[in-house]
């Protein structure tokens, strides 16, 4: 079985900082991980090679240090593992990423299942992952917090959470999901591979290597463009009401008209 698990290197929330003069992130300095979701992504195809055989590839696209990320992700028990890195891909919006990946994929060899985490946590959109499935022609299951693998057969049965509660499907291979960190706990990483993981060859892919259109990835293949980014500022005040319980909640409900809440 051909499992790809997509992966992405983000800033450690724990230490991000923000120019508010530039409205951008300060990343000098700024320790980059493995977006938490994926991890529970690496585990999820770790589990399914361990259960149907085969091999699972890591794909990113990010600069060349993104190779750290890769090299984890082997740490981890992935078999191989790919960084998708060029000028061109820079500034890419989701449908640009989702066609870049698509082409690093298809690279890849025509895949059996492909796991992705629920989102990013600098992004914050979820569409990479049904995006890529589109891109793939193959269908996607998202936010799945339950996988049961249906031995001798080329179907999971997977719990995915919704609005309403959540749903029980059954979907046959080739096929795409999403998963959140309540799907499962990841392993850690053993010597032996942590050993592999130093000492693997991580390879770089640019445009050409994947057959992309130089049209179709970074600023010229993004509709949509971060123009300016701001935290919001909140100027709260606070007023004691004091009297008894009764004068209090009169006191409250007068503040709160004049402030026309209600």
């Amino acid at each position: 079985m051909n499992i790809v698990v997509c992966i992405k290197q983000v800033p450690d929330a724990r230490t991000v900082k923000f120019d508010q003069e530039k409205g951008t992130l300060v990343r000098e300095g700024v320790e980059s991980v493995i977006n938490p979701f994926d991890y529970n992504a690496i585990e999820a195809a770790l589990e399914l090679r361990d259960a149907f055989g085969g091999q699972v590839s890591a794909v990113t696209m990010g600069p060349p240090q993104a190779q750290e990320a890769i090299r984890e992700a082997l740490s981890l028990g992935v078999d191989k593992g790919v960084v998708v890195s060029d000028r061109a891909f820079a500034g890419s919006d989701t449908l640009a990423t989702t066609y870049t990946l698509a082409k690093a994929i298809e690279k890849l060899g025509a895949p059996d299942i492909v796991i992705c985490g629920k989102q990013a946590i600098d992004g914050d959109t979820g569409q990479v992952g049904p995006g890529l499935a589109v891109r793939l022609g193959i269908p996607y299951v998202t936010c799945v917090n339950e996988m049961e693998i249906l031995k001798g057969r080329n179907v999971l049965r997977l719990k995915r959470m919704c609005e309403q509660g959540y749903d029980i499907v059954e979907v046959e291979t080739p096929l795409l999901m999403t998963v959140l960190a309540t799907l499962n706990t990841p392993r850690v990483p053993s010597l032996k591979n942590k050993m592999r993981a130093r000492k693997a060859d991580i390879p770089l892919w640019d445009v050409s290597a994947i057959g992309a259109e130089p049209g179709r990835t970074g600023l010229a293949g993004s509709p949509t463009q971060v123009v300016s980014t701001s935290v919001p500022t909140f100027d709260a005040k606070k007023e004691m009401l004091e009297g008894e319980p009764e004068e209090q909640v009169d006191a409250l409900v007068t503040r709160l008209k004049e402030a026309g809440v209600i």
